[in-house]
């Protein structure tokens, strides 16, 4: 590790000698009998720690740490005064300006060598806290821009049906995810899913619905065959480790096939205004749970309907007295459909007013699928 420079200023030309040979041994050492002569220099020597006497002539020591910070800033100030007129007072000065410390003189040699290093040790210490927080931001802006690369575009027509879907993360890296896919020539796919956690290893979940949903290509986008793959993904994790999601498929022949694995009931809207909801059809996708422990089921997508999934980020938000959002509101939403993604988006602000300004606690998903007439 290369030395630290050290910056002395004290009028007194003795003292500057005494503190260079306790102190020049193991640093690069700096002093000035006068504040303007430091401040001449700072910049350009750039200390990482000033060591200045409080009562010199052109100015005192608290002024020059303040003019020393203007021009290097992040810098180190120790204090040092020989005058017996009001210590405390001067002591809490250096306190509430965030000086390190506060030494009075005459001082040990030692006393001087060990609160120099101790200061020094902390000032590194900080440096490689501010190096690891970089190294973290930088991956977490990786992740995240990784974790934005597995959603589709928000708005789609796929085979004559119209799909829409909104994801506001109240992280960096959220836990939820949706998709689109086409299906043949007459249909379309889709999946919305809710894994544990949030952070890198929710992230990591994400990506492993979004390759689940994609193998399931080779079956059609079967619902069923889209949960299994995600469930066959999971063997590497812990129970702790699950994911709710819905898999469904649409076509004008079969309507709705769909699978719901214990997340939030889907809202199916009929072109007559009535609301059949999306049940359970097995449990959360969890190695808790064997393989073949989902079903299908199917239900008539005729042209004008509906159908709105959401995650629990969505029903779960509490208004300022704690009251819960509820999958009413979210029906009542679904029953003033107005255009596709305006549905989501006029739905996204309920929420948000109804959580009156506070952070959400959880990430809010949505996704529509329409048949237009």
């Amino acid at each position: 590790m290369k030395p630290s420079r050290l910056l002395i200023v004290d009028d007194e030309p003795g003292m500057l000698r005494a503190v260079e040979r306790v102190l020049g041994r193991r640093h690069q050492v700096v002093s000035y009998e006068l504040p303007l002569d430091a401040l001449a220099h700072a910049r350009e020597y750039n200390p990482d720690l000033a060591i200045l006497d409080v009562r010199m002539p052109q100015m005192d020591g608290f002024e020059l740490m303040a003019r020393l910070r203007e021009l290097v800033p992040g810098i180190d100030i120790i204090l040092m005064t020989g005058s017996a007129s009001e210590p405390d007072q001067k002591l809490i000065r250096a306190v509430r300006e965030n000086a390190f410390y506060f030494i009075q003189k005459p001082f040990d040699s030692e006393v001087l060598r060990t609160l120099v290093e101790r200061c020094l040790e902390l000032r590194h210490l900080a440096e490689d806290n501010r190096r690891h927080v970089r190294r973290l931001e930088g991956e977490l802006s990786q992740a995240t821009a990784f974790q934005r690369s597995l959603l589709p575009r928000e708005e789609a027509v796929i085979n004559g049906f119209r799909l829409a879907g909104r994801y506001q993360p109240t992280s960096e890296l959220g836990g939820d995810f949706f998709d689109f896919a086409r299906v043949g020539t007459t249909g379309a796919a889709l999946v919305i899913a809710d894994v544990s956690g949030h952070g890198v290893s929710a992230a990591m979940l994400t990506g492993i619905v979004k390759a689940g949903f994609r193998a399931a290509q080779v079956e059609d986008f079967d619902p069923v065959a889209v949960v299994e793959q995600v469930h066959a993904s999971l063997k590497s994790f812990g129970a702790d480790q699950f994911v709710t999601m819905i898999a469904a498929r649409l076509s004008a022949e079969k309507g709705l096939e769909y699978v719901n694995a214990g997340h939030p009931t889907g809202l199916l809207t009929l072109p007559g205004g009535s609301i059949e909801r999306l049940e359970t059809t097995g449990p959360i996708v969890s190695q808790i749970f064997p393989a073949g422990s989902w079903s299908a089921e199917t239900r008539s997508f005729t042209e004008g309907a509906h159908l709105l999934l959401y995650t629990d980020g969505i029903s779960e938000a509490r208004s300022p007295t704690d009251e819960l959002f509820g999958e009413e509101r979210v029906a009542a939403a679904a029953r003033r459909l107005d255009g596709g993604g305006n549905l989501l988006d006029h739905l996204l602000t309920e929420v948000r007013e109804w959580s009156g300004g506070r952070p959400i606690a959880d990430d809010l998903t949505l996704v529509l699928a329409m048949r237009p007439n």
